[in-house]
């Protein structure tokens, strides 16, 4: 599959299931803006099964290469991210991986035993990444055992394998003159952001701002009941070039902690 139907497909699902999204993406549209995605984020664990190896597939058979390789202590994550060479505008794609074996036994065991009642044909999908939920059914208790340890497993358990989010590039739109300038248009709208370590994350010394809505909390059924939950947010990023007039491309771990926190139960 070429990069571009990846990323059509990704994008159908996404918006269609995060109202937010497909509102604020045309209130740019409205604003006389080309939306051109920065990047696109996914989340796995770091059984060999569904690793970033597994996930990262599909995109390199379309071309990508990997760049950057990023830890995060405090979340207990690793991650990379892959770029298609010579494709300015060809969003990044940045994949992380929970690592199990910092957790508790009890977070292991629930996880790993959830991952062996997945059949192995599905697992071994190229369609994977489409697939949402690969847990069928889910349970609200151990939604919230994962919780207990690591918003980011609880996260995936529910939402499985599709894009955990988009990402607005602010250095391609005409009428904002920085991330200011679009979180206070966002705030007018009545979006709210997320403010872990503040609402713009990083600085231009770091090359890089960030900014991120908050996930949309949308009901999901669980074998208990519905529920409604965090799902799915939107990010906004401006990169700036470095001493060598070079488009910094990466992402700033201490920046990116935060911006995890987005799909956080609150």
């Amino acid at each position: 599959m070429k990069a571009e139907e990846i990323f059509e497909r990704l994008w159908v699902q996404y918006a269609g299931e995060n109202p937010s999204v497909a509102k604020i993406h045309q209130l740019f549209r409205d604003s006389g803006e080309e939306v051109i995605n920065d990047h696109v984020a996914f989340r796995t664990f770091n059984d060999p099964r569904v690793g970033v190896d597994v996930i990262a597939r599909p995109f390199l058979e379309a071309g990508y290469v990997q760049k950057g390789a990023y830890n995060f202590e405090v979340k207990k994550l690793r991650a990379r991210h892959y770029e298609l060479p010579n494709q300015s505008e060809s969003p990044r794609v940045f994949i992380s991986e929970l690592l199990l074996e910092e957790f508790s036994e009890e977070l292991q065991n629930a996880i790993r035993d959830h991952l062996d009642s997945v059949p192995e044909e599905l697992l071994g999908s190229p369609d994977l990444i489409f697939r949402g939920t690969i847990f069928d059914p889910i349970s609200y208790e151990v939604y919230n055992l994962l919780r207990n340890e690591s918003e980011y497993a609880a996260w995936l358990y529910v939402y499985g394998y599709r894009a955990n989010h988009f990402t607005v590039s602010i250095n391609y739109l005409k009428n904002f003159e920085g991330i200011a300038s679009v979180n206070s248009f966002l705030k007018e709208q009545g979006f709210l952001l997320n403010s872990s370590g503040g609402e713009i994350k990083g600085n231009p010394a770091d090359l890089l701002e960030q900014s991120s809505t908050l996930a949309d909390k949308v009901e999901v059924s669980f074998v208990e009941g519905k529920q409604v939950i965090p799902s799915c947010y939107y990010e906004f990023a401006r990169r700036y070039k470095d001493s060598q007039n070079h488009l910094f491309s990466g992402f700033v771990p201490g920046s990116a902690d935060k911006i995890f926190e987005s799909t956080d139960y609150r």
